[in-house]
């Protein structure tokens, strides 16, 4: 097989698909219910997680190349104009970031495909950003 012809690997299938991914993001809302440095955006969630967990799921799914459950079941994300009604400054991306940050350490991941999300989730909640600083 040529170089040109090897399948591409998609961030979805490197997480480990559907189990990586719910891995991932369940842990990412364990952190976030249970480290103080996030109790700024744990505070914008409601009581219950499990509702949040399951869109973040599905918006991830599609984003990271994997199903389209979250455009299936609602449409285009539109994820910034979903966010307008929470006040989300440099603090609250760097809380839901470290959130990240941590639930992505504990993955097994490869160092470069670690790396490869942070910076491509770092830029989306820098866009979600809608406070001035």
């Amino acid at each position: 097989m040529s170089q040109s012809t090897l399948p591409v690997i998609s961030p979805y299938d490197r997480l480990g698909g559907e189990a990586g991914l719910r891995r991932l993001v369940h842990r990412f809302y364990t952190l976030m219910d249970t480290l103080d440095e996030a109790k700024g955006i744990r505070d914008m969630h409601p009581p219950s997680l499990a509702g949040s967990e399951e869109k973040l799921f599905m918006f991830l799914s599609g984003w990271l190349g994997g199903p389209q459950l979250y455009v299936e079941a609602y449409g285009p994300p539109m994820l910034r104009r979903r966010h307008l009604h929470f006040p989300i400054g440099s603090s609250e991306r760097d809380q839901w970031m470290l959130c990240m940050d941590r639930a992505l350490d504990e993955q097994g991941l490869d160092e470069t495909v670690k790396t490869q999300l942070r910076e491509a989730l770092m830029r989306t909640a820098d866009h979600m950003r809608n406070q001035p600083e």
